[in-house]
């Protein structure tokens, strides 16, 4: 078998994948470069790889599986002790705490870009119009630079394509994004010369003085990626998801208080990772799975496949949001847990409850096989989600 899957159109895990996924818990794999794995595929093992020191992303020195370049990815690709450094200095932007003072702001951004959708027409593009926006809103407010999706799209997309954007244009979007947060942190010094700091996270990174400028641009540029990126893509699925089951939008309309339920079990149901997991190299002898492994072996976990473990998750081939336990990985887990999974939490349950009230009758707009989804990408999604709507 090889990584990447082959790219199949449908929100949750393609059922063709999910039954070889089920086959074994250790699955032989090929990686790009002819690198030979085993995909992880149990909840149990994969929380072990995520969490335990003897599983090393840092010794894995073939990139991540997608454009993005290692040393781009400030948090992803290292260990302990230079993880736990960089981590410690953000964390606290990224708290529970953070995440609840942040949702009147998003909700009034959510508000307003439905007014502009309502000025727009239906039917219009969800994706360009609200799941897009909304998320590069949030992030850039807090990391203090312009919402400019016009710019960062094109770089973005380059620097997480997984084979759809040639090298050229990866190593463009790379050299740009890195000029543009250079020339950020040259701004905030100057302001901060003048004695008018700015209350954003790069002026409290410099601030701090704990990380190097080169540190501070990769993580301003990670966390545009990681903010955007990933919640544009995950909202989109939420809303088709939730839309195609019509019992549970009325019950939604009629008591918003089931919002997190809906968003917890789409974070378990929705195939997020287009490229399988990220690698990571055994640095210890250990056993998974029941199968002893040696160092120098590689190993990927997929959460994707995790979450759906029937051995955890009971009735886990259906979508049901009244799971009263729920420990989907959709975030991942240990200390490789997303950074901002408090603020993308808040952001999709704030987004659904306001799509659901402000339209009636909201639906996707077009048939299921018209809709293009992001195939050769690290994350899924569809590029554009034409949706409509009935009068209030």
């Amino acid at each position: 078998m090889k990584l990447p899957f082959e790219a199949r159109p449908g929100v949750a895990l393609d059922p063709g994948h999910l039954k070889v996924l089920r086959e074994r818990p250790l699955i032989p794999v090929d990686l790009p470069g002819d690198h030979k794995a085993l995909l992880v595929t149990r909840h149990a093992d994969v929380r072990t790889v995520l969490s335990d020191d003897r599983f090393s992303r840092e010794a894995w020195h073939n990139g991540p599986l997608f454009a993005r370049r290692s040393e781009a990815l400030a948090l992803v690709t290292s260990d302990a002790p230079r993880h736990t450094r960089r981590r410690r200095a953000v964390q606290s932007w990224f708290t529970h705490r953070q995440a609840a003072a942040a949702r009147p702001g998003i909700e009034r951004l959510a508000e307003n870009l439905i007014d502009g959708m309502e000025k727009t027409g239906s039917p219009t593009d969800l994706v360009a119009g609200f799941t897009t926006p909304l998320a590069y809103g949030v992030i850039c407010d807090m990391l203090g630079v312009p919402a400019d999706t016009e710019l960062f799209l094109p770089w973005v997309n380059a620097m997480m394509s997984a084979g759809r954007c040639t090298k050229e244009e990866v190593d463009a979007a790379h050299t740009h994004m890195y000029a543009y947060f250079e020339a950020q942190l040259t701004e905030r010094r100057e302001a901060m010369s003048a004695g008018t700091p700015g209350d954003d996270i790069l002026t409290a990174l410099l601030q701090a003085g704990e990380l190097s400028d080169v540190e501070i641009s990769t993580f301003g540029l990670g966390l545009m990626v990681a903010g955007g990126e990933t919640t544009t893509n995950f909202l989109s699925c939420c809303v088709m998801e939730i839309l195609a089951r019509p019992d549970l939008v009325a019950a939604l309309r009629e008591d918003p208080s089931g919002t997190p339920g809906a968003v917890e079990e789409c974070l378990r149901w929705v195939w997020f990772n287009g490229t399988g997991g990220q690698p990571h190299v055994v640095v210890e002898e250990a056993d998974l799975a029941g199968v002893r492994l040696c160092p120098g072996q590689v190993v990927v976990p997929s959460t994707d496949a995790a979450n759906r473990d029937p051995s955890v998750f009971e009735s886990a081939d259906e979508f049901r949001t009244d799971r009263v336990a729920n420990p989907q990985l959709g975030f991942g887990y240990g200390r490789h847990m997303c950074l901002g999974a408090a603020h993308a939490r808040v952001e999709a349950e704030v987004a659904i409850a306001a799509l659901l009230r402000r339209f009636a009758d909201l639906r996707v707009a077009v048939e299921a096989d018209r809709l293009a989804w992001r195939d050769g990408m690290f994350i899924r999604g569809v590029w554009s989600l034409p949706v409509a709507w009935g009068p209030r």
